[in-house]
């Protein structure tokens, strides 16, 4: 992506580990499906996507896909069970997070779509993607396919379908960011510095929320991925969905059970943002994107395009991701600027 990302602030304090805070993990079991104590931390069961899901030891070559998915790896100071990361060069500024060594120390195995066969090649024990970044049917990549060639998976939260065709989204999108750190907590073995996280996660976006506009003082807010005859936009569960909300906005797409998803322009005219979220990556860069907004005739009269509201957020603030929080804060700050 040619813009670098916009300055945030990162919480990462040290903070009291949590026993409690209802992650889909379930308890430690043994071999004879009871709880194992003396015994070790494995083998562990987790729960993701609806599936039970059994690690008799930590993976130990895994390959991510996408750069929020990484990234949750990364945080969790997991590069050393890393085989590599597959991801574009269009995702951001790679440098300003408290985890950017992670990208030193991790092989970039592809630029391209990631398959089965660069799986086999990295000698993968373990991918870590989801429906749409990575996994697609239509490719043969799924984790069924995985599974037929030895290779297990683990899939991204926020992608988990619900059973309504191929929609996706089954928790709210935080709430799948924290599922997954507290999961891949259990699997490797690193349960404190999930909760860590997740502590200063949850501290950093109750910052934002107890400064934030509530009731009828919120803007109403929509996210334009990319597109013009139709706007790839986010419904409840993907990430734009909590992070406009905590940062005080009211998302307009917010009845959509879905993540990302498509619409028709007329439903975004009809509900009229005051403000619009631009999520910046690929070959159609935020700038190129606002030009059309301004642009485009049927928009004209919408509040946030007659009053020139419009914010930059990267791609990687917008997928599920460790940037998720720091993105709750930055927007939060835009809001209250428009709202004074």
């Amino acid at each position: 992506m040619p813009h670098p990302l916009r300055p945030a602030v990162f919480v990462l304090a040290a903070a009291l580990a949590l026993t409690g805070c209802g992650a889909d993990v379930t308890s430690r079991e043994d071999g004879e499906g009871g709880t194992s104590a003396a015994d070790g931390h494995y083998p562990v069961t987790v729960e993701n996507c609806g599936e039970r899901k059994r690690f008799d030891r930590a993976p130990e070559r895994v390959v991510t896909n996408d750069v929020g998915i990484t990234e949750i790896m990364f945080a969790l100071g997991l590069e050393d069970h890393m085989a590599g990361y597959v991801m574009p060069d269009d995702k951001g500024d790679m440098t300003s997070v408290p985890w950017k060594d992670g990208y030193k120390k991790t092989k970039w195995l592809s630029k391209d779509r990631i398959n089965k066969e660069l799986v086999l090649d990295a000698r993968a024990d373990l991918v870590f993607a989801g429906w749409n970044y990575g996994f697609n049917e239509g490719e043969g990549f799924t984790p069924a396919e995985l599974e037929r060639v030895g290779v297990d998976s683990y899939l991204l939260s926020e992608s988990c379908r619900n059973g309504q065709g191929k929609a996706r989204g089954v928790m709210p999108p935080l709430e799948a960011l924290y599922t997954d750190l507290r999961n891949l907590g259990e699997i490797f073995d690193v349960e404190d510095r999930a909760d860590t996280l997740i502590t200063s996660f949850r501290k950093e976006v109750a910052d934002a929320r107890s400064r934030a506009a509530t009731g009828d003082d919120r803007l109403r807010v929509f996210l334009y991925d990319d597109g013009k005859d139709k706007p790839l936009t986010s419904g409840a569960y993907a990430g734009p969905h909590d992070i406009i909300t905590k940062a005080g906005g009211d998302h307009i797409m917010k009845d959509l059970k879905d993540s990302w998803t498509t619409v028709g322009w007329e439903t975004v005219v009809d509900r009229d943002p005051e403000v619009i979220v631009i999520n910046d990556y690929g070959d159609t860069g935020a700038e190129e994107k606002r030009k059309f907004l301004k642009s485009y005739k049927p928009l004209a009269g919408v509040s946030a395009i007659k009053n020139d509201r419009i914010v930059v957020l990267d791609y990687v603030d917008l997928v599920e991701s460790p940037r998720n929080p720091a993105a709750i804060s930055s927007l939060a700050e835009d809001l209250r600027t428009f709202a004074r």
